[in-house]
Protein backbone atom coordinates (compact mmCIF):
# COMPACT_ATOMS: atom_id res chain seq x y z
CA UNK A 1 0.00 0.00 0.00
CA UNK A 2 1.65 3.27 -0.78
CA UNK A 3 1.86 5.99 1.68
CA UNK A 4 -1.07 8.20 0.42
CA UNK A 5 -3.37 5.31 0.29
CA UNK A 6 -2.29 4.37 3.82
CA UNK A 7 -2.79 7.72 4.63
CA UNK A 8 -6.57 7.99 2.94
CA UNK A 9 -7.39 5.13 4.35
CA UNK A 10 -6.53 6.12 7.89
CA UNK A 11 -8.63 9.18 7.30
CA UNK A 12 -11.33 7.34 6.37
CA UNK A 13 -11.73 5.20 9.07
CA UNK A 14 -11.55 8.38 11.18
CA UNK A 15 -14.53 9.75 9.43
CA UNK A 16 -16.29 6.75 9.98
CA UNK A 17 -16.03 6.46 13.39
CA UNK A 18 -17.34 10.17 13.72
CA UNK A 19 -20.11 8.94 11.38
CA UNK A 20 -20.45 5.77 12.81
CA UNK A 21 -20.66 7.27 16.34
CA UNK A 22 -23.00 10.29 15.27
CA UNK A 23 -25.48 7.69 14.25
CA UNK A 24 -25.73 6.22 17.60
CA UNK A 25 -25.87 9.04 19.70
CA UNK A 26 -29.10 9.68 17.21
CA UNK A 27 -30.33 6.67 17.45
CA UNK A 28 -29.97 6.27 13.66
CA UNK A 29 -28.66 3.33 12.08
CA UNK A 30 -24.77 3.68 10.21
CA UNK A 31 -26.86 2.79 6.66
CA UNK A 32 -29.25 5.89 7.00
CA UNK A 33 -26.05 8.57 6.05
CA UNK A 34 -23.95 8.39 2.88
CA UNK A 35 -21.18 9.94 3.05
CA UNK A 36 -19.81 12.37 0.01
CA UNK A 37 -15.84 12.62 -0.28
CA UNK A 38 -15.28 16.57 -1.49
CA UNK A 39 -12.54 15.84 -4.00
CA UNK A 40 -12.10 19.50 -4.97
CA UNK A 41 -8.05 20.66 -5.54
CA UNK A 42 -7.55 16.98 -5.38
CA UNK A 43 -5.93 14.89 -8.50
CA UNK A 44 -7.82 11.76 -10.26
CA UNK A 45 -4.69 9.73 -8.60
CA UNK A 46 -6.59 10.48 -5.40
CA UNK A 47 -9.89 9.77 -6.43
CA UNK A 48 -8.93 6.30 -7.85
CA UNK A 49 -7.51 5.51 -4.47
CA UNK A 50 -10.47 6.18 -2.57
CA UNK A 51 -12.54 4.49 -5.44
CA UNK A 52 -10.21 1.60 -4.00
CA UNK A 53 -10.93 2.22 -0.79
CA UNK A 54 -14.81 1.78 -1.26
CA UNK A 55 -15.63 5.33 -1.56
CA UNK A 56 -18.46 5.53 -4.23
CA UNK A 57 -19.78 9.27 -3.79
CA UNK A 58 -17.59 12.19 -4.71
CA UNK A 59 -18.24 15.77 -5.00
CA UNK A 60 -16.66 18.55 -7.07
CA UNK A 61 -17.26 22.19 -7.11
CA UNK A 62 -15.46 23.71 -9.82
CA UNK A 63 -16.52 22.56 -13.48
CA UNK A 64 -12.74 23.81 -14.62
CA UNK A 65 -11.31 21.01 -12.18
CA UNK A 66 -14.21 18.44 -12.12
CA UNK A 67 -14.43 17.85 -16.10
CA UNK A 68 -11.46 16.39 -16.72
CA UNK A 69 -11.24 14.85 -12.87
CA UNK A 70 -14.69 13.07 -13.95
CA UNK A 71 -13.02 12.02 -17.53
CA UNK A 72 -10.31 10.57 -16.17
CA UNK A 73 -12.12 8.26 -13.96
CA UNK A 74 -15.22 7.59 -16.00
CA UNK A 75 -14.38 3.40 -15.48
CA UNK A 76 -14.57 3.67 -11.92
CA UNK A 77 -18.14 3.32 -10.42
CA UNK A 78 -18.55 6.87 -8.51
CA UNK A 79 -21.43 9.15 -8.32
CA UNK A 80 -20.21 12.70 -9.03
CA UNK A 81 -21.46 15.65 -7.18
CA UNK A 82 -21.81 19.15 -8.14
CA UNK A 83 -21.90 21.32 -4.74
CA UNK A 84 -20.36 24.61 -6.10
CA UNK A 85 -22.24 27.92 -7.56
CA UNK A 86 -23.49 26.62 -11.30
CA UNK A 87 -23.86 29.75 -14.11
CA UNK A 88 -25.57 28.58 -16.90
CA UNK A 89 -22.50 28.55 -19.09
CA UNK A 90 -21.09 25.35 -17.34
CA UNK A 91 -24.24 23.40 -17.42
CA UNK A 92 -23.43 21.73 -20.65
CA UNK A 93 -20.23 20.66 -19.19
CA UNK A 94 -21.49 19.94 -15.51
CA UNK A 95 -24.61 17.90 -17.19
CA UNK A 96 -21.81 15.46 -19.21
CA UNK A 97 -20.18 14.07 -15.77
CA UNK A 98 -22.89 15.67 -13.05
CA UNK A 99 -25.05 12.49 -11.51
CA UNK A 100 -26.30 14.87 -8.83
CA UNK A 101 -26.33 19.10 -8.77
CA UNK A 102 -26.44 19.84 -5.42
CA UNK A 103 -26.58 23.98 -5.70
CA UNK A 104 -29.99 24.18 -8.08
CA UNK A 105 -30.89 28.11 -6.55
CA UNK A 106 -32.77 29.61 -9.39
CA UNK A 107 -35.50 29.25 -12.07
CA UNK A 108 -32.81 29.56 -15.00
CA UNK A 109 -30.48 27.31 -13.90
CA UNK A 110 -33.60 24.68 -13.43
CA UNK A 111 -34.01 25.84 -17.50
CA UNK A 112 -30.83 24.99 -18.04
CA UNK A 113 -30.01 21.82 -16.37
CA UNK A 114 -33.40 20.58 -17.99
CA UNK A 115 -32.54 21.73 -21.62
CA UNK A 116 -29.15 20.06 -21.63
CA UNK A 117 -30.09 16.60 -19.66
CA UNK A 118 -33.06 16.56 -22.38
CA UNK A 119 -30.42 16.89 -24.83
CA UNK A 120 -28.03 13.96 -23.88
CA UNK A 121 -30.53 12.56 -22.56
CA UNK A 122 -29.75 11.99 -18.90
CA UNK A 123 -31.65 12.22 -15.82
CA UNK A 124 -29.82 14.45 -13.22
CA UNK A 125 -30.78 14.52 -9.73
CA UNK A 126 -31.24 18.27 -7.88
CA UNK A 127 -31.50 19.45 -4.75
CA UNK A 128 -32.16 22.94 -3.66
CA UNK A 129 -29.53 24.80 -2.16
CA UNK A 130 -31.09 26.32 0.69
CA UNK A 131 -29.62 30.00 1.94
CA UNK A 132 -30.45 30.11 5.63
CA UNK A 133 -28.49 33.62 5.92
CA UNK A 134 -30.81 35.28 2.91
CA UNK A 135 -33.60 37.26 3.67
CA UNK A 136 -37.37 36.54 2.22
CA UNK A 137 -36.39 37.14 -1.01
CA UNK A 138 -32.22 36.89 -1.20
CA UNK A 139 -29.42 34.10 -2.44
CA UNK A 140 -27.11 33.73 0.34
CA UNK A 141 -23.35 34.92 0.15
CA UNK A 142 -22.26 31.38 -1.35
CA UNK A 143 -25.15 31.15 -3.42
CA UNK A 144 -28.66 28.81 -2.29
CA UNK A 145 -32.32 30.23 -2.55
CA UNK A 146 -34.55 31.59 0.77
CA UNK A 147 -36.37 29.70 2.44
CA UNK A 148 -39.14 31.49 1.30
CA UNK A 149 -38.56 30.38 -2.11
CA UNK A 150 -38.43 26.88 -1.73
CA UNK A 151 -41.69 25.65 -2.76
CA UNK A 152 -41.69 27.34 -6.19
CA UNK A 153 -38.43 26.05 -7.29
CA UNK A 154 -39.01 22.60 -5.77
CA UNK A 155 -42.05 22.45 -8.09
CA UNK A 156 -40.11 23.61 -10.89
CA UNK A 157 -37.73 20.86 -10.62
CA UNK A 158 -39.96 18.53 -10.12
CA UNK A 159 -41.59 19.15 -13.07
CA UNK A 160 -38.92 19.83 -15.42
CA UNK A 161 -38.25 17.13 -18.06
CA UNK A 162 -34.01 15.44 -17.68
CA UNK A 163 -34.41 16.60 -13.63
CA UNK A 164 -35.18 14.89 -10.72
CA UNK A 165 -36.09 16.23 -7.53
CA UNK A 166 -33.80 14.89 -4.47
CA UNK A 167 -34.02 16.85 -1.67
CA UNK A 168 -32.22 20.06 -0.19
CA UNK A 169 -29.14 21.04 0.47
CA UNK A 170 -27.46 23.77 2.64
CA UNK A 171 -24.12 25.10 3.86
CA UNK A 172 -23.88 26.22 7.57
CA UNK A 173 -24.35 30.03 7.37
CA UNK A 174 -21.53 32.70 8.50
CA UNK A 175 -23.78 35.61 8.78
CA UNK A 176 -27.48 36.07 10.19
CA UNK A 177 -29.26 34.39 12.96
CA UNK A 178 -27.64 31.09 12.49
CA UNK A 179 -24.51 31.97 12.26
CA UNK A 180 -22.22 29.95 14.80
CA UNK A 181 -25.51 27.84 15.49
CA UNK A 182 -24.87 24.98 13.17
CA UNK A 183 -27.37 22.35 14.95
CA UNK A 184 -29.51 25.20 14.87
CA UNK A 185 -29.01 25.24 10.69
CA UNK A 186 -29.40 21.95 10.40
CA UNK A 187 -32.60 21.50 12.59
CA UNK A 188 -33.98 24.62 10.65
CA UNK A 189 -33.06 22.16 7.11
CA UNK A 190 -34.85 19.16 8.66
CA UNK A 191 -37.96 21.57 8.79
CA UNK A 192 -37.69 22.51 5.34
CA UNK A 193 -37.31 19.00 4.50
CA UNK A 194 -40.52 17.70 6.46
CA UNK A 195 -42.30 20.76 3.97
CA UNK A 196 -41.01 20.12 1.02
CA UNK A 197 -41.99 16.00 1.33
CA UNK A 198 -45.25 16.81 1.79
CA UNK A 199 -45.74 17.30 -1.82
CA UNK A 200 -42.96 15.43 -2.82
CA UNK A 201 -42.10 12.66 -0.88
CA UNK A 202 -39.32 11.18 -2.77
CA UNK A 203 -37.45 14.49 -2.44
CA UNK A 204 -36.16 13.00 0.56
CA UNK A 205 -32.07 13.91 0.38
CA UNK A 206 -30.72 16.19 2.82
CA UNK A 207 -27.24 17.30 2.39
CA UNK A 208 -25.56 19.28 4.94
CA UNK A 209 -22.48 19.00 7.36
CA UNK A 210 -19.17 19.14 6.53
CA UNK A 211 -15.60 17.63 8.16
CA UNK A 212 -16.07 20.46 10.77
CA UNK A 213 -19.88 19.91 11.47
CA UNK A 214 -21.20 16.27 10.30
CA UNK A 215 -22.01 15.43 13.43
CA UNK A 216 -24.90 18.40 14.17
CA UNK A 217 -25.78 16.97 10.54
CA UNK A 218 -26.19 13.44 11.89
CA UNK A 219 -27.89 14.31 15.07
CA UNK A 220 -30.59 16.60 12.69
CA UNK A 221 -31.36 14.03 10.61
CA UNK A 222 -29.07 14.64 6.93
CA UNK A 223 -28.92 11.89 4.78
CA UNK A 224 -25.80 13.00 3.04
CA UNK A 225 -22.72 14.19 4.71
CA UNK A 226 -20.00 16.06 2.41
CA UNK A 227 -16.47 15.86 3.88
CA UNK A 228 -13.43 17.02 2.33
CA UNK A 229 -10.67 17.87 4.60
CA UNK A 230 -10.99 15.18 7.03
CA UNK A 231 -10.41 12.80 4.36
CA UNK A 232 -8.05 13.96 2.37
CA UNK A 233 -5.79 16.88 3.94
CA UNK A 234 -5.52 20.26 3.98
CA UNK A 235 -6.40 21.51 0.75
CA UNK A 236 -3.58 23.20 -1.32
CA UNK A 237 -4.25 26.92 -1.78
CA UNK A 238 -5.52 27.64 -5.51
CA UNK A 239 -3.80 30.05 -7.41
Amino acid sequence: MTDRKSELAGNLAQVEERIAAACAAAGRHRDEVTLIVVTKTYPADDVRILSDLGVRHVAENRDQDAAPKAAACSDLPLSWHFVGQLQTNKVRSVVGYADVVQSVDRPKLVTALSKEAVRVGREVGCLIQVALDAGESARGERGGVSPAGIEELADLVAGAEGLRLDGLMTVAPLTGEYAGHRQAAFDRLMDLSTYVRRTHPAANMVSAGMSADLEQAVAAGATHVRVGTAVLGVRPRLG
